[in-house]
């Protein structure tokens, strides 16, 4: 065990305790607990929105399957997940602040009512579930690599969920968007040099790149068949669309000074995840360069492993301690995020229709505790899933916002003829054609993804909910022209 390390480790997250500590002394209302008071520059809304997707998954998940499949077995996650970012800004951002709303809920309570607002927000809270546990699964993991087993990672989850969370019930998002600041400053010198450093480890950069083009990574594209390309392209919606609308994203949206300062920062933050996320990669194939068989058994087997085994095993104190800066960077930055948006959502948009005329007052309170509340739910449901490998936990969060959200937000936006029947037709379609194509369910998901299945159907619902009763009135009035008597 290295005392040395854990020292650094624990000073480290002392003092994002002490930054939320410090926000949270300038949390006056919920409008600053959900979206720091609409008041960040540009350079805080690129740092959050940047930081929302590099979690966990990126540093030890994306290096991985990327080794193991190439550019196509990523398509998910970065490019899908860095897109969805350039997509809110481009299309979304303008629109959604002007409307100054709390939460992505109440577009939908705005836009069809308190049903649709109900649905939507409990379909945004539960794919969090996995999206958190994800995170949560890598402190554990960390801390017990950083223990050299002393600490369970079971233990590791408890003491990691508590580190995130006592900042985040003292500051809010405040909290979060500072502190993504000073972690994402962290993470892009820590790695950066790190990457380096792997590169002259592995006998320089040119080596690296060569093994990459000896393996064929550079294959994005699947074969041309039916099922490979549906899979292909259900993998890269998911996260694209999927995400569009949820909380956390909506969060940093709002977060922004200015609808211009929203548009750009989520432009410029999804583009450069998609940039830096290359950096892990690279890291990983210099670790497979030095370590050769080891390494590809590793991501093969423990993909979670690979970087934490390359860095204790081949690096001096200081990379060590520059590695696990970064990586309990991204990993509490994306948890942070993660815990705070369906908390939020929970009250604003399920809570408050339970007891009407809440104070405003009340509702920090509750935000409080229901953050603690989510947050040990999720802590058991990480426990449960121990096994499950954390890229696969991120991305099958995002079907359940696909299936059921994203079509009612798009229609709701762009298609003035959108109606609530329409909005709940696309919701019952969409999540029950996805159910249809479960495993337990049908083997027709071993053909066609069920998410875009369920994408499509949500399409339709959408349409038929909201021009069909127009169509039949159009109908009865010709019908009653036509029976009317003639003079």
């Amino acid at each position: 065990m290295n005392t040395t390390l854990i020292v650094f480790v624990v000073l480290y997250l002392l003092g994002t305790l002490g930054i939320g500590v410090w926000a949270g002394t300038r949390v006056k209302n919920t409008s600053d607990f959900a979206v720091a008071g609409r008041s960040l520059p540009l350079v805080m809304v690129i740092t959050t929105t940047f930081a929302t997707w590099f979690g966990a998954e990126t540093v030890m998940g994306i290096p991985a399957k990327f080794v193991q499949g190439g550019l196509g077995a990523i398509v998910e996650d970065p490019f899908g997940a860095g897109l969805c970012l350039v997509l809110v800004g481009a299309f979304f951002a303008a629109k959604l602040y002007q409307k100054n709303l709390l939460t992505i809920g109440d577009f939908y309570r705005q836009r069809y009512g308190k049903g649709v607002e109900i649905f939507c927000s409990l379909a945004i809270i539960l794919s969090y579930l996995g999206w958190v546990a994800a995170q949560v699964t890598a402190l554990g993991l960390v801390f017990s690599i950083l223990t050299d087993g002393a600490m369970s990672p079971q233990m590791g989850m408890i003491v990691g969920l508590l580190a995130v969370l006592v900042y985040v019930v003292i500051g809010g998002f405040l909290a979060v968007a500072w502190t993504d600041f000073i972690q994402m400053i962290v993470l892009v010198v820590g790695l950066s040099i790190i990457a380096i450093f792997s590169a002259d480890l592995a006998g320089g950069a040119g080596v690296v790149l060569d093994l990459a083009a000896s393996k064929n990574l550079g294959k994005f594209l699947p074969e041309p068949t039916f099922t490979d390309l549906a899979m292909f392209l259900g993998a890269a919606l998911t996260m694209m669309l999927g995400s569009i609308p949820q909380q956390d994203v909506f969060q940093r949206v709002m977060s922004a000074k200015d609808a211009k300062t929203a548009q750009r920062g989520a432009i410029i933050g999804g583009f450069s995840y998609i940039a830096f996320a290359f950096v892990p990669m690279f890291i990983v194939l210099a670790a497979v360069a030095v370590m050769g068989d080891k390494a590809l058994d590793l991501a093969q087997n423990d993909y979670q492993r690979v970087l934490p085994t390359f860095i204790m095993g081949h690096m001096p104190l200081i990379m060590q301690i520059l590695f696990f800066g970064a990586l309990l960077s991204a990993i509490k930055s994306t948890s942070s995020a993660t815990l705070l948006a369906p908390t939020t959502s929970f009250v604003e948009n399920i809570l408050k229709q339970i007891r009407p005329g809440m104070s405003d007052k009340q509702q920090l309170v509750a935000m409080r505790v229901t953050l603690v509340i989510f947050a040990f739910c999720v802590l058991a449901y990480s426990i449960a899933l121990q096994g499950t490998p954390i890229y696969e936990m991120v991305s099958a969060a995002y079907q359940v916002t696909l299936v059921a959200a994203f079509v009612p937000l798009v229609f709701g936006l762009y298609w003035g003829r959108a109606t609530t029947q329409g909005a709940i037709f696309s919701i019952f379609a969409g999540i029950a054609v996805w159910v249809a194509f479960f495993p337990q369910v049908t083997t027709w998901g071993e053909f066609f993804p069920g998410q875009l299945a369920g994408l499509i159907a949500a399409l339709a619902g959408m349409l038929v909910g909201s021009l069909m009763p127009q169509v039949l009135a159009n109908r009865h009035e010709h019908v009653s022209h036509h029976l009317k008597p003639h003079p």
